[in-house]
């Protein structure tokens, strides 16, 4: 009865091992649960237990281990060894080396490929692409009026490469 009463209030808190209950009712009771009761439902249906993201990265992490460990051993245990724990069929050592040199190339030629396809979608830098394209926004011209001490704020404009040029260089004269 009271484990049903905790259940259905929202404003229990729920661990494994306890229910607090905190209704403005009555005062805070605990209740200990059997921890062989599969009907409180911890870790075992729907949004309790661990998340599949979570399972995937567990297996992941350990199929990456057992996979790096299997490899260094193939690579770097003596033939003899092998063949005395009945390990007979296994691929030549050559593949020990090719296949890692075969991915670093392939790396550094992906990242070769994707810094020149960036210098070929690149315009020159004397072209006006640089400058300006469909989201250039001309300054209004209309200055508006000033009625007071205060300006009002500007509307968000791009600055024009001559008015850049003049900042920046015509100290410089």
């Amino acid at each position: 009865m009271l484990k049903e009463r905790a259940m259905e209030d929202p404003r229990s808190v729920n661990s494994p091992r306890r229910i607090l209950s905190f209704s403005k009712n009555r005062r805070a009771t605990v209740s200990f649960l059997d921890p062989d009761d599969k009907t409180s439902g911890f870790g075992v249906s729907g949004e309790h237990g661990p998340k599949p993201s979570e399972v995937y990265g567990f297996v992941g992490s350990i199929s990456t281990v057992v996979a790096t460990v299997i490899f260094l051993v193939w690579a770097y245990v003596p033939e003899p060894w092998l063949h005395s724990i009945g390990l007979f069929y296994y691929p030549s050592r050559y593949w020990a080396l090719a296949v890692p040199t075969y991915v670093m190339v392939t790396v550094v030629l992906a990242i070769g490929f994707y810094i020149g396809l960036n210098f070929m979608a690149t315009p020159p830098p004397t072209s006006f692409n640089t400058m300006f394209d469909e989201f250039s926004k001309e300054p209004l011209s209309s200055v508006p009026s000033t009625e007071g001490d205060e300006l009002p704020i500007e509307p968000i404009s791009d600055i024009g490469i001559n008015q850049i040029n003049e900042l920046m260089f015509n100290n410089l004269r």
